[in-house]
């Protein structure tokens, strides 16, 4: 069965001239792979937010979450920190990835190259209900650790 498409309105902004849209790599991709509009070198530790050359206009009730890719991660330690980032409908500025270097050797972004993933999501709003007592259960106030998984958790 096939996913639902949400239109996405996109402008592009005279830096991304000539840049590719976001785009599926593959028929079952999540994400679409996104491009950066220019050249810089991220030394081991630093972040910047790197311009993709596009403004989006995200329908009401939905959001676009920016992650990483797993093969920068992986091959160079170059991630999004703040994963998954999220922009939000009613944001109409420059759609920029924030990307952190945790390598240990400088890394060039050059203009064209994937940078990240977007994925388009809906988006449940939740409202507060404010009482006095929450419902008990078994794992309580247990957290950060305390259902285990790990030897280094125990103690």
């Amino acid at each position: 069965m096939p996913s639902p498409e949400v239109p996405v309105l996109v402008k592009r902004l005279p830096h991304g001239e000539g840049l590719p849209l976001p785009a599926y790599a593959t028929d079952g991709a999540a994400g679409m792979d996104v491009v950066a509009a220019e050249d810089l070198d991220l030394v081991p530790g630093a972040r910047h937010a790197v311009a993709t050359g596009l403004s989006i206009a995200i329908p009401a009730g939905y959001e676009i979450q920016v992650r990483p890719r797993s093969g920068l991660a992986l091959k160079h330690g170059v991630t999004v920190p703040n994963t998954p980032g999220t922009i939000d409908s009613d944001y109409r500025g420059e759609l920029k990835v924030i990307m952190i270097n945790l390598g240990t050797e400088s890394f060039s972004i050059r203009r064209g190259d994937r940078v990240a993933q977007l994925v388009v999501a809906p988006v449940t709003r939740g409202t507060w209900v404010e009482v006095t007592e929450l419902e008990a259960t078994a794992r309580g106030e247990g957290g950060f650790g305390s259902t285990g998984g790990l030897a280094a958790l125990k103690g």
